[in-house]
């Protein structure tokens, strides 16, 4: 027998077991995606989740009477240091506003989540607000009270927190929840992210930062 026949069927063999490492890796990366928002649902009563084309799942939810809608949005563009994965925590109850005030942390303009960008007028910083973030309006004359905004200001003290839009449609507060391993990413290009579930401790506070808004909006219609 030609010694080339064992070394032959030791590469078949190796290429085997490789393909099935892949196979099984991605099988593992594609379930831990599709059940992000797993650990989550008991802040709700009754949803749900449909996968979408990312692999990551969408969810709506009912919480104390009101609708909330959560999307993962994995980021991986180029310009940015590492890739990133942004949580869209949405309240779409419409609201008795005449125009949409969008806050964001730290503008590139590249953001894959946000029409930021499109809405034409920009408008001074509220001193309440950290100086990196901007704000953009459709409309600045019908945009909601200074108060408002004050009131709700330190939402932005968390650096993850990335936007809150106020508009007549809902409301929304965007957050970076993960960024990819740096040294995987650096050394292997691996942007995977996801691997663990959003925890409940992380979403409940936006989901009742969001009902609170959405109460003191509703109270400025009653205001004289």
């Amino acid at each position: 027998m030609s010694p080339l026949v064992p070394l032959g069927i030791a590469v078949a063999a190796l290429g085997l077991w490789l393909g099935y490492l892949l196979f099984h890796e991605s099988r593992r990366r594609a379930n831990s995606r599709a059940a992000y928002f797993n650990a989550v649902k008991p802040l709700f009563q009754g949803g749900e989740t449909r996968l979408q084309p990312t692999g990551f799942p969408r969810m709506t939810g009912r919480r104390d009477g009101l609708t909330f809608d959560l999307q993962a949005i994995p980021d991986t563009l180029t310009f940015r240091k590492l890739p990133a994965l942004w949580v869209l925590v949405t309240l779409p109850e419409p609201l008795p506003l005449d125009a949409t005030l969008d806050l964001m942390a730290r503008p590139s303009g590249n953001e894959p989540f946000t029409r930021f960008a499109t809405l034409p007028q920009s408008l001074p910083t509220p001193p309440d607000l950290p100086k990196e973030i901007a704000v953009r309006t459709d409309d600045a004359t019908r945009i909601p009270p200074p108060d408002l905004i004050a009131a709700h200001a330190d939402l932005f003290q968390d650096p993850r927190v990335k936007e809150l839009v106020l508009s007549p449609k809902g409301l929304r507060i965007v957050i970076l929840a993960e960024e990819a391993d740096r040294g995987r990413y650096l050394i292997f290009r691996d942007a995977e992210m996801g691997r663990t579930p959003l925890p409940p401790s992380r979403l409940e506070p936006l989901l009742d930062r969001l009902a609170a808004i959405r109460k003191d909006v509703l109270a400025l219609k009653d205001m004289p």
